[in-house]
């Protein structure tokens, strides 16, 4: 459905922004057409964001204006426009027309001039208003119902906007750029008047009238050149005032955007190789609803790369003033350290146009190494960048370098785009969303490795020990791709509704959430947990005995090839499974198997597991524990499970047993501060309920509607008895088969793990879906929509691609065809989470609630909280994170708290 509003495009703006901004692009033929793929890629993202009723782009007409007849040296100082720019504005004219967009060219006047005069119109027609562009002299159009977007920055601007950006309100913009002049359009202001003194003087006389009457009483040099500006000061604000008052060829009702003329615009994409955009518009004439569109190779830059080292202010100066003119700067840290808590800052880089960045060296030492600015120095002078939400920021896994910065005492804001994240949301099926991986996939380009500037192994030196020629290629070159990496990928996500949205408002929101709850990190009960290792060790040493006795003799039991001999040889046990290179495999699964067989297998895998455990948490976390905090900080890896489950690492929290003793005693370790309490919130059954809601099986919809044991009544529908007559050997078996269907179980599995006959388990499993014939439905579902499309979609638009999904080979395809079933459940409770955890950390924020967010494991939530406090905290999360999806039956969360994790959970 239409929204009723009017959007106007800066289709001049579009065009240069672009031009400057994405990478040279050229057709084999040497065409360029890297403007001519940006602008078409933000104008299709702006329109199908704002889906308008009626709208416009509009371009500045070549030749002379009303403005150069007033003052012939209007614009005189800019340069003529490339011709590799030149050449792309006709077939992108052409491209704006086949969308089926008004476009408008009005002799004789500018691009601002026709805007203004269609805000006007809009207004009498009682029609809102949002103006796309980077241009500031539109903010002097803002207003009740004219709102300006930045779709570079992912900003709006209404009249506070505006007053908090410029210092002055709209209605004092024209005053505010006369005043400071614009030297790119060559229109004189006040000498030495910069924004600070235009808003100082505005807001003391009150108009730029105001400043001219006060001119003769001016002390300083500021009077002076005041004075000297009063006879050119009314041409200025003449020159800055756009027109609204501009004939038009068109009327409002014209305004309305057409269905697109898709041959045209596939004609257009072939001759000048638009291959995403060619991709999508061929999928749309065939009907193809939700046709990938992958990122092609982005070209490098022509010629070599610029990359510069800033020794001295005068370079630090003129960096900066790039920097805060830049629509989008891409930026990157070299660090002392991967670990981004204890990390120190060696040097910065950064880029605001594809084949050119800087490196700013700060520690680098090393015999006979040059002079670098002080690097205290260097980040307050950047801090008002780093900290200001208004200059977009984009890098490749920017959480780390807000860590690093964090250390330092800067908050980073402003974060636009991760291209770690852009990538794994286009794709997440990909192993690797890596720089290297990235720049080799989508650029054709291999960058400098890390060891080719530090060494390798025991010789790798310190980063700050590289030398600066040499630190300044590779760190340069980090910033440079990353920005180039977005050019290739955004246009990506931007014609894609589900995977933008997935971007836009879970990845990216999740981003800073994830950072403060790693830095709050949690504290461990070291005792505890040194008296858990030993137990485990002594326990370990039993269970040893207890193998050797039942092998016939001592072995050591981690060793895979001693223990085929015994398994296999000895006590001639049936090979169940081979390794990759053909040898009987002494995995989890087979030992599995063979523990229905032979206690000896049984034991192994418990002596597996304590010794797992052992290392893993009794004798690593308290080796975790940062020095200067006190505390344990897991990190998050939003970019690694293919569902969109988070990870985390050093150490791992996802991995620590859930039902057994060993992993209570564990949790029992993870404590709260002094008059404080641990407080859990874990979703109840989620991916069931999203299963229910999935299917709409009416069965499943009524157990979780009226809040029975899920398992109990379904073991009730499946055995064919009452609910307070279901065995616990019944409510077992339906609990397994409730789960075995998330995760694609057969009957042959669902026999082994509850110890029956095959031919008993399939009889389960067919009455199940006798009762449940809507979870049949949807599995039948799930995989033909999988064959149809090539991928599975959660229910907020996640993708998951499954290339074997068509495979000819039966094993591959049938996992593929599991994963089409599962993916969706699993994804869409991961998004689910993600979308609790922005919220509660908002409204922490905004609360001032007296409870910090501290750790995310699986569907649970843990926090921190004072111990009077713990039952309101509980009712708000528990609130806040049943209202994170509207499903068909309730999400129920359940909490619990304690002095310590154990307790909680």
């Amino acid at each position: 459905m239409l929204n009723n509003v009017l959007v106007l495009v800066d289709g001049s703006s579009y065009l240069f922004r672009a031009f400057h901004a994405l990478p040279p692009l050229t057709t084999r033929e040497g065409t360029p057409t890297g403007a001519l793929h940006g602008v078409l890629s933000m104008i299709q993202k702006l329109v199908l964001d704002e889906r308008p009723s009626h709208v416009a782009v509009v371009f500045d007409a070549p030749g002379k204006t009303f403005r150069d007849e007033m003052y012939p040296e209007y614009k005189a100082h800019r340069p003529p426009m490339p011709d590799e720019l030149r050449v792309q504005i006709e077939p992108l004219h052409a491209a704006i027309r086949a969308l089926g967009l008004p476009l408008l060219i009005v002799e004789g006047v500018e691009a601002d001039d026709v805007i203004a005069t269609l805000t006007r119109q809009a207004r009498e027609h009682d029609l809102p208003v949002l103006i796309s562009t980077g241009d500031k002299d539109m903010a002097q159009l803002s207003g009740p119902s004219v709102i300006l977007i930045d779709t570079m920055k992912n900003t709006r601007m209404d009249p506070s906007g505006v007053e908090e950006k410029f210092g002055v309100p709209p209605g004092r913009i024209i005053d505010y750029l006369a005043l400071i002049g614009d030297a790119s359009d060559n229109v004189p202001g006040v000498k030495g008047c910069g924004p600070k003194t235009a808003v100082k003087w505005l807001q003391e006389y009150g108009s730029l009238d105001g400043v001219m009457a006060a001119a003769e009483g001016m002390k300083g040099k500021a009077g002076e050149n005041l004075r000297a500006a009063l006879a050119h000061l009314p041409l200025s604000r003449e020159l800055v005032t756009v027109r609204d008052d501009v004939e038009l060829p068109v009327s409002m009702e014209e305004l309305k955007p057409v269905a697109p003329d898709l041959p045209a615009l596939i004609a257009l994409a072939e001759r000048y190789e638009l291959q995403r955009h060619l991709k999508a518009w061929q999928a749309k004439l065939e009907g193809e609803a939700g046709a990938v569109a992958t990122p092609s190779p982005a070209a490098a830059p022509s010629g070599e790369p610029e990359y510069s080292a800033i020794l001295d202010e005068a370079a630090l100066d003129e960096w900066l003033e790039r920097l805060e003119s830049a629509d989008l700067m891409a930026f990157d840290t070299e660090t002392t350290s991967l670990d981004p808590m204890q990390a120190e800052i060696v040097g910065l880089s950064f880029a605001v146009r594809a084949g050119e960045a800087a490196y700013i060296p700060v520690a680098h030492s090393y015999p006979g190494a040059p002079d670098q600015l002080d690097r205290a120095a260097v980040l307050e002078r950047l801090r008002p960048l780093l900290e200001s939400p208004r200059h977009a920021k984009v890098g490749q896994n920017l959480k780390y370098d807000a860590h690093v910065l964090a250390n330092h005492g800067i908050r980073l804001a402003g974060i636009a785009h991760d291209t770690l994240l852009e990538s794994y949301v286009l794709d997440a099926g990909q192993n690797r969303h890596d720089l290297d991986t990235l720049a080799r996939r989508h650029l054709d380009h291999e960058n400098i490795k890390y060891e080719d500037v530090a060494g390798k192994g025991a010789k790798q030196i310190p980063f700050e020990a590289v030398a600066i020629e040499t630190a300044t290629d590779y760190a340069a070159e980090d910033a440079d791709i990353a920005l180039r990496l977005h050019a290739a990928l955004w246009p990506c996500l931007a014609v894609e509704p589900g995977l933008r949205r997935i971007y836009e408002t879970i990845e990216m929101p999740l981003l800073p959430v994830l950072m403060r709850i790693e830095r709050n990190g949690v504290r461990i009960d070291v005792p505890k947990l040194r008296q858990l290792s030993h137990e485990l060790a002594t326990r370990m040493h039993a269970l040893e005995k207890q193998a050797h006795a039942l092998a016939g003799g001592p072995f050591n039991l981690a060793s895979p090839k001693q223990l085929q001999e015994i398994l296999f040889d000895r006590l001639a046990l049936p090979v169940v499974g081979k390794t990759p290179t053909g040898q009987p495999s002494t995995n989890e699964d087979v030992l599995e198997q063979l523990a229905e067989q032979h206690e000896l297998p049984r034991v192994i895998l418990e002596h597996r597991m304590l010794a797992k455990l052992r290392s893993t948490y009794a004798d690593k976390l308290p080796e975790a524990i940062n020095p200067r905090t006190g505390r344990v900080h897991t990190m998050y890896q939003q970019a690694v499970a293919s569902t969109g489950r988070l990870s985390s690492t050093d150490p791992n929290l996802q991995n620590i047993p859930v039902r057994s003793e060993e992993g209570r005693r564990i949790r029992q370790a993870f404590i709260a501060p002094e008059g404080q309490l641990i407080l859990s919130a874990d979703y109840s059954q989620i991916e069931l309920r999203i299963m229910a809601h999935l299917s709409g099986d009416a069965g499943l919809l009524k157990a979780f509607a009226e809040g029975q044991d899920i398992h109990r009544a379904t073991a009730a529908e499946v055995f064919g008895v009452a609910l307070d007559a279901v065995s616990d050997l019944q409510r077992r078996a339906a609990k397994a088969i409730n789960f075995g269907l998330i995760y694609g179980m057969s009957a042959f599995g669902l026999a082994r793990q509850l110890s029956i006959p095959r031919a008993e388990a399939q009889a389960y499993v067919d009455l199940y879906f006798a009762r449940y014939p809507g979870v049949r439905r949807y599995m039948e579902e799930a995989r033909e929509k999988a064959r149809e499309r090539g991928y599975a979609e959660t229910l907020f638009g996640r993708r998951l691609q499954l290339p074997d999904i068509r495979a000819r080979d039966a094993r591959r395809r049938q996992q593929a065809e599991r994963v089409a079933i599962n993916a969706p459940m699993q994804g869409t409770a991961a998004d689910i989470i993600k979308r609790a955890m922005i919220e509660i950390d908002a409204w922490l924020a905004d609360s001032d609630f007296p409870a910090r967010m501290i750790m995310q494991v699986h569907d649970e939530l843990v926090f921190e909280v004072p111990g009077d406090q713990a039952d309101a905290l509980a009712g708000a999360v528990r609130v806040r994170m049943a209202a994170a999806a509207e499903l068909a039956v309730p999400l129920v969360v359940d909490v619990g708290w304690g002095v310590n994790w154990g307790e909680a959970h």
